[in-house]
């Protein structure tokens, strides 16, 4: 989990993302206080009870924000987004489910304005376990050419 910078990225190409990630109540209730979010669905399981999904759904913003998450290190490591298209929600996300990803790359196309960097629009899938869809976007990265990107300092390692 390196990233990839511009040159690495082939129209067509799929990156299933190795990582997953199990939602849990707490990090529902944290997500949805920490931005405010008064819908009781998300934290009231007298509430969301009622609705007819039985039990507290997963905010959805969070949903996006793993989905993305899950496909940094293998998609934008090296890049900076430029937004968020179409993103759609067919099917609900509940505490307790676990969350994966893969990446499409739908094109890619040299910078005008940027020499050392280049333009890939992606569209990421988030999945349950069991295989269901739960969230789908597109998204335009802006991303460093090879020999262009930040350097990162390696940690350097006292001798025994």
């Amino acid at each position: 989990m390196n990233g990839r910078c511009y040159e690495d990225f082939e129209d067509g190409m799929i990156i299933r993302h190795p990582l997953g990630r199990t939602l849990t109540p707490t990090d529902n209730a944290w997500f949805t206080l920490l931005t405010v979010n008064t819908n009781p669905i998300h934290f009231d399981a007298h509430y969301a009870a009622q609705t007819e999904f039985g039990k507290p759904l997963v905010n959805s913003t969070l949903t996006l924000a793993l989905v993305t998450g899950l496909s940094v290190a293998d998609v934008s490591q090296y890049a900076v987004n430029l937004g968020w298209d179409e993103v759609r929600m067919p099917a609900p996300v509940f505490e307790g489910d676990t969350i994966y990803a893969q990446t499409e790359v739908i094109a890619k196309r040299e910078s005008k304005s940027r020499p050392n960097m280049g333009l890939v629009e992606i569209k990421t899938t988030g999945f349950k376990q069991d295989g269901t869809v739960v969230m789908t976007f597109r998204r335009t990265i802006l991303v460093y050419k090879r020999g262009h990107a930040p350097e990162r300092p390696l940690p350097v390692l006292e001798k025994k």
